[in-house]
């Protein structure tokens, strides 16, 4: 079992990065709100106020314990899950087998716990496939069979094994010669892309002029995309404590995962275009549902998951 207040020093310096970049953000906030009292800063003042939140629940749910982090991205699995499910056009047939697929969360997350990760990389996309199809079967109802267990199916890959990736990476005791371990490569993982999300955001906000999807995402621009993910990139300088990257791998690294959080932001957009809908739910002030929070992390988490765990991994 890792020994979870090894090394703590830099997992506190990392509190004390988050704890700096939300003062700003408030202060900046402030200062916009008298700078231009005439414009409306509601959904940026609400944002703000709900990253305070966010960030003490995440940031105290991985220091803490191992297992409290396990129950946690489970928790955030399931509600993404159910977010996406709540917005699915299902038959009465699919009751049954969408049971299955909320059963199939613990289960998922009891692999990383036991660190069995030959099934954990293979019970979802191989088994939980062959099973979701054969349940639907006994519904004895055809139409619609194929849109049933491929949606299902999607979000059980996207929200439940893309997520737990990240519990994944708490298993890691140490990771290459550095006395690094998991539990500051998810602190570097999760600051880069959700640092990448708000700043193309704020660049968007500002400078964006050419969208660059247009008919999928309105509100990204070009400007937007290149200007936060070269910002949240050279950001990670700041957090290169938490890993054993050199400068350039540190870099190169936090704009691949960025360029990741993009793609899984982008689908995301894509679903709720196909399912008419602007969030996915409403439990976070400003920010929409749960899964408006980690649709970026569903691509991300599995890409630096598996960089990490081949090169720096025995």
């Amino acid at each position: 079992m890792m020994r979870w207040f090894e090394s703590l020093d830099r997992v506190w310096r990392m509190g004390v990065v988050i704890l700096a970049v939300l003062v700003l953000a408030s202060v900046v906030v402030a200062l916009l709100r008298s700078a231009k009292p005439d414009k409306d800063y509601t959904e940026l003042s609400a944002r703000v106020r709900s990253w305070w939140f966010m960030a003490a629940l995440f940031f105290g749910a991985i220091v803490v314990h191992r297992r409290i982090s396990y129950v946690f991205f489970a928790a955030v699995s399931f509600w993404a899950m159910k977010e996406y499910v709540t917005l699915l056009k299902t038959r009465p047939a699919d009751h049954k087998t969408l049971v299955l697929t909320f059963l199939s969360i613990p289960v998922q997350y009891l692999w990383v716990d036991i660190e069995w990760y030959g099934m954990f990389v293979i019970f979802i996309p191989v088994y939980m496939f062959i099973m979701l199809p054969l349940r639907l079967l006994f519904s004895k109802e055809t139409s619609g069979f194929v849109a049933s267990a491929s949606q299902i199916q999607w979000g059980l890959m996207s929200f439940v094994f893309g997520l737990s990736h990240m519990a994944y990476l708490l298993t890691f005791e140490h990771v290459g010669a550095s006395d690094t371990n998991g539990c500051m490569m998810i602190l570097f993982l999760v600051f880069v892309v959700e640092m990448s999300d708000v700043l193309q955001y704020v660049w968007g906000k500002t400078l964006g002029r050419h969208k660059i999807m247009a008919t999928v995402s309105p509100n990204k621009t070009w400007e937007g995309f290149l200007g936060g993910i070269a910002s949240a990139t050279l950001l990670s300088l700041s957090i290169r404590f938490l890993t054993p990257f050199s400068v350039l791998e540190c870099l190169g690294v936090a704009f691949l995962v960025c360029l990741a959080g993009f793609g899984g932001g982008a689908v995301m957009s894509a679903v709720k275009r196909d399912f008419g809908v602007k969030d996915f739910g409403g439990i976070i002030p400003g920010h929409g549902g749960m899964l408006d929070r980690v649709d970026s992390l569903c691509y991300a988490a599995p890409v630096f998951f598996h960089y990490v765990r081949n090169f720096y991994i025995p």
